[in-house]
């Protein structure tokens, strides 16, 4: 394994609520080594960064000399982020790292400038770049897991609105007298789609059960949660012919756990974007799976590593 074309190792960093996937990549962004490693829902900021550093730290001692060969970093966490200030900004998902300027915390442990994005932007770069949105120039990665979230891709390039929140699907509002979000507000799309939702609206039937517990059974037969995951496709349906209103996409990549469930997710979504969108937007737009799998945001980090690389050199 080799550190040619380029400089030294890309990194890349991507929180999920309950682990993180660590990844190194030489120059041409060809993965050498990767670890996932589980953490406690509620963990805090220095933690995570910590657990991170160490774990990358380890991987570039197998693929090189050390630590000191990373030349930048992509870093990614699963809630709104603040590219310009560099921090976390949200009390509803991982509060631990609310307000915590992680570019500037994480460049401190590893001695590498940091690129801090949205998982579901990391994704959807990653998809972009070597998956299933591949050639798309209008487009939109959905990722389908303890909650929902969205990368826009518009003219080839992933877009992030003016504070960095763009995508956050999630949290449109389907019911204004529906019930309270965590992020505060009443009748938000992850209120009747997220983890939380579909777990309780099983737990009398068929008592506790993890999200891919649900995916399993459902793809095994079970009628109870084969239900659970249509309507949850239906209802991101109707969100995804939104953004095709407005946004007029080509395509349109399916990502995240839920999206292993395959056509029982993808059919109702389907189904309620055909009827709830303009027929002729609805006519234009393919549902596809995603390609990258879970590695999706992890692929994204490392681009988003070399975007970040190429620029320090350039201005250097």
């Amino acid at each position: 394994m080799s550190l040619e074309s380029g400089g030294g190792l890309l990194a890349g960093v991507a929180f999920g609520e309950r682990d993180v996937r660590v990844a190194v990549a030489n120059g041409s962004r060809e993965i050498l080594a990767q670890q996932l490693m589980p953490l406690q829902a509620d963990h805090v900021a220095d933690e995570g960064m910590e657990r991170a550093a160490r774990l990358l730290a380890d991987l570039a001692e197998t693929v090189s000399s050390g630590v000191e060969d990373i030349s930048a970093i992509g870093f990614g966490l699963p809630m709104p982020v603040d590219a310009i200030s560099g921090e976390a900004g949200s009390d509803a998902v991982l509060p631990g790292w609310r307000g915590v300027n992680v570019t500037d915390a994480m460049s401190a442990y590893l001695r590498a400038p940091v690129a801090l994005d949205n998982t579901a932007n990391l994704a959807a770069l990653g998809e972009l770049r070597a998956g299933g949105l591949r050639g798309v120039r209008n487009g939109c990665y959905l990722k389908f897991s303890y909650g929902v979230g969205a990368g826009i891709v518009i003219d080839g390039e992933v877009y992030r609105g003016s504070a960095g929140t763009a995508g956050e699907i999630g949290h449109v509002t389907i019911d204004e007298n529906g019930p309270i979000c965590r992020c505060g507000n009443r009748g938000c799309l992850d209120t009747f789609v997220g983890s939380r939702a579909l777990i309780s609206s099983l737990a009398a039937s068929h008592g506790p059960l993890r999200l891919k517990d649900i995916v399993h059974r459902a793809l095994a037969g079970d009628l109870g949660c084969r239900r659970v995951i249509e309507d949850a496709g239906r209802r991101v349906g109707v969100a995804v012919a939104g953004v095709v209103n407005l946004l007029n996409p080509e395509a349109i990549v399916v990502g995240g756990l839920l999206a292993e469930a395959g056509d029982l997710i993808l059919g109702p979504l389907r189904e309620a974007l055909d009827r709830c969108a303009i027929p002729s937007a609805a006519a234009t737009v393919e549902l596809r799976p995603a390609e990258l799998g879970d590695e999706a945001d992890i692929v994204g980090a490392i681009h988003r590593a070399s975007m970040l690389s190429h620029t320090n050199i350039s201005i250097s």
